[in-house]
C-alpha cells in the first residue's frame, strides 16, 4: 500500500479501541524525573516498545533518561524507538543527529519543522531530505510541497512537475521573494509558468505579473492576458525587452499608443 493515501472505505471505519496500558507503563508515563530515572535503571533491560513509548510520552522525561533508552541496542532494533528519539526535543543535539540519516522522508519533515527541536538537528534534517529529492516519486513530492520548510522549497521550486509546483503554491511558508527566480528564470519552462499565472494566491500579484509578462518562456496567451493589467511603465519595459516574443512587444506597443 503507498505511504501516500489510505485504502478507500464505502462505510465507517470502527472505533479503534485505546491499547490497554500496564500499571508498569502508567507510572512510566506519570513518573517525575527521578522517580522515572529510577523505574528505568530497574525495568530497563525488559521494557517493550508500548512501555518505552510511555516513557517518551512522560513531561518530566529528561536528557539521561533519553539517553539510557538509547543505550539500550535492543530497542534501537525498532523504528518508532528511533524516530521517537530522534524527535524528542530533550534528546541530547548529538544523540539526535545519529539517528536523522535513517529517518523516512516524512519523519525529516516533521522533524526539519518543530521548533522545539535544537536548531543544528533540524537543519540536519533538511540536509538529508534534500539528498533525498531524485529518489521520492512525484506524488511523495506533491505530499511534501504543501508542507516543506522554506528551505525545502527553495529546491522544489526547480522541479519540473507543474503536480509539484501547483502544490507548493499551496504551502502557507512560500513567500513571493522564494517565487520571483522561477517567474524570472529564463530556464523555466512554460508548464510552471503557465500554473504560476494561473494560481489564484500568487497569480495576482503585481511583481509576478511584471515578470511574467517579460519572462520568454510564458505561453503568449498568458503574457497577453497579463499585459493590460500593467502600469504603463511596466508596459513599456516590456515593449523595449529583446529576450520578449515580437507578438508581446507589439501587444504592448499597442497599448501604449504608439506605432509599429
Amino acid at each position: 500500500m503507498s505511504e501516500l493515501s489510505a485504502p478507500p472505505t464505502d462505510r465507517l471505519a470502527d472505533p479503534i479501541e485505546p491499547e490497554p496500558v500496564s500499571e508498569l507503563e502508567r507510572r512510566l508515563r506519570e513518573a517525575g524525573a527521578d522517580e522515572l530515572l529510577a523505574l528505568l535503571a530497574e525495568h530497563l533491560e525488559r521494557l517493550e516498545v508500548p512501555a518505552v513509548r510511555q516513557a517518551l510520552r512522560n513531561p518530566h522525561l529528561t536528557a539521561e533518561a533519553v539517553e539510557r533508552i538509547a543505550g539500550q541496542t535492543r530497542l534501537l532494533a525498532f523504528y518508532e524507538v528511533k524516530r521517537a528519539v530522534a524527535l524528542h526535543p530533550r534528546t541530547p543535539e548529538i544523540l539526535a543527529l545519529r539517528f536523522v540519516p535513517g529517518l523516512f522522508w516524512r519523519d525529516l519533515v516533521v522533524l526539519g519543522l518543530d521548533m522545539r527541536v535544537r536548531p543544528q538537528v533540524r537543519r540536519a534534517a533538511e540536509v538529508h531530505l534534500t539528498a533525498r529529492l531524485a529518489e521520492l516519486a512525484v506524488g511523495e513530492k506533491v505530499a511534501l510541497a504543501r508542507r516543506a520548510s522554506p528551505g525545502i522549497l527553495a529546491h522544489l521550486r526547480h522541479d519540473p512537475s507543474p503536480r509539484v509546483f501547483a502544490a507548493l503554491l499551496d504551502n502557507p511558508r512560500l513567500t513571493e521573494a522564494a517565487l520571483m527566480p522561477v517567474a524570472l528564470g529564463a530556464g523555466t519552462p512554460s508548464p510552471i509558468l503557465a500554473t504560476l499565472a494561473a494560481d489564484r494566491r500568487w497569480g495576482v500579484r503585481y511583481p509576478v505579473q511584471v515578470a511574467l509578462s517579460r519572462n520568454p518562456n510564458t505561453p503568449l496567451e498568458t503574457a497577453l492576458r497579463i499585459l493590460p493589467r500593467l502600469r504603463k511603465l511596466d508596459i513599456r519595459g516590456v515593449s523595449a525587452d529583446p529576450r520578449t516574443p515580437e507578438a508581446v512587444r507589439q501587444r504592448a506597443r499597442l497599448l501604449l499608443g504608439e506605432a509599429f
